[in-house]
């Protein structure tokens, strides 16, 4: 199965620090969303991309690949933060899997970070939070608008390296030709409502022009949080192989962030928030002709 895919990630215009990381190379795109503060939540982060990365290059990853991914990123994650020192972190994502000769996603879940699936016209999110308020809300206890302001709606139930053992979610979704899923922290999601979401998967046909109007939607919204979007596509046309190490852009008016997909995914924060006469012109990798990447998988 052929894949197209965008990303974009910014620390947002309060955090001093990206604790966001995310992964996006066939057959897995996620994004981590650390926790921990500077030193600890962008480890964290780091550590579950590092991970996952071993699984970049595939033909498919099985549900035995990721869960060993799962495994070895909480058990890092606990061996590195030890004599009180804490952290961990959110993993969301999707990878490509076949079953019974068909191709599928095997969507996942850690924590508040989000899969959707845009499908028909129609934004339908995959994922379960595991967040006190999603309880509250399986409970009948909380409206879904009522739950947006709720003073404990980022306490998280479930994250990696804060237990003994991960406990992901995990879903099995036929890919359909017309597929297109979000991943994406929690940091989008605060500031944008599900139908602005769908509004914006829908306007462009891009994946690397939608994921960066999402985070750049979210950031004039109020940026409280890091932010981060991977949008993928299951691709409808044939183009020749392009190298997957690039170096992707964030949001339109903010410039480029530096890249190493294939070490840990991780971003470099800017240093200070920019004013309109800093902002560099953004730059796309000599290799690409294109925003968006494709995998022959």
């Amino acid at each position: 199965m052929r894949t197209s895919w965008g990303s974009a990630t910014d620390r947002g215009r309060v955090r001093e620090v990206n604790e966001d990381a995310l992964l996006a190379y066939p057959p897995v795109f996620l994004v981590a969303d650390g926790m921990g503060g500077h030193d600890a939540g962008d480890l964290a982060s780091r550590i579950a991309v590092e991970e996952f990365a071993q699984l970049a290059g595939q033909s498919s990853a099985s549900s035995d690949d990721v869960h060993a991914c799962f495994t070895r990123t909480s058990t890092r994650i606990r061996a590195e933060f030890t004599r009180g020192r804490q952290g961990g972190t959110t993993v969301a994502g999707a990878a490509v899997t076949e079953h019974d000769g068909g191709w599928y996603w095997l969507v996942f879940n850690v924590g508040d970070s989000r899969v959707y699936r845009w499908s028909e016209g129609e934004l339908s999110q995959v994922s379960v939070d595991h967040s006190v308020v999603q309880e509250l809300l399986d409970a009948g206890d909380l409206s879904p608008d009522a739950a947006r302001r709720h003073p404990e709606r980022h306490v998280l139930t479930r994250a990696l390296g804060t237990g003994e053992l991960p406990e992901p979610d995990y879903w099995l979704l036929p890919a359909g030709v017309d597929d297109r899923l979000l991943i994406c922290t929690d940091g989008l999601t605060r500031e944008l409502a599900d139908h602005e979401i769908a509004e914006v998967l829908g306007a462009f046909d891009d994946p690397q022009e939608a994921a960066a109007r999402l985070v750049q939607d979210a950031l004039e919204r109020g940026g409280r949080d890091n932010v981060s979007a991977v949008v993928v596509d299951v691709a409808t046309t044939s183009t020749p192989e392009q190298t997957h190490t690039t170096l992707p852009r964030s949001a339109p008016d903010l410039g480029p962030h530096l890249w190493d997909e294939m070490l840990n995914g991780a971003t470099v924060p800017r240093s200070a928030a920019p004013t309109p006469d800093d902002l560099p012109t953004p730059v796309l990798p000599a290799s690409s002709p294109a925003d968006a990447q494709e995998d022959p998988a």
